[in-house]
């Protein structure tokens, strides 16, 4: 089952369970669609897989399969391990 990680991983924006915005990677890796579009050019800067829509679990389902409350930051941002990072990053 989906964490649905609460936050993205560049911006640490909120990204609610119901969020049409929120994109993973087959390792759960979660970005705003800002980020994984703008940035990561739809690549996880992790794992380097697909960055895809996340799919939303069924507001009924959440009681019982609560998302994860874990957030995961990563303050220097969204940088591809073959970028440089930015100053001030």
């Amino acid at each position: 089952m989906l964490q649905l990680r609460p936050n993205c991983e560049c911006c640490n924006v909120d990204l609610p369970p119901a969020a049409l915005n929120a994109r993973i990677c087959s390792f759960e890796c979660t970005f705003c669609a800002d980020c994984a579009d703008t940035h990561l050019q739809g690549t996880c800067p992790n794992c380097g897989g697909e960055l895809v829509r996340r799919p939303v679990r069924p507001a009924g389902k959440l009681a019982n399969n609560p998302p994860s409350a874990e957030r995961v930051f990563k303050p220097q941002g969204c940088v591809m391990p073959s970028q440089p990072a930015s100053v001030g990053a």
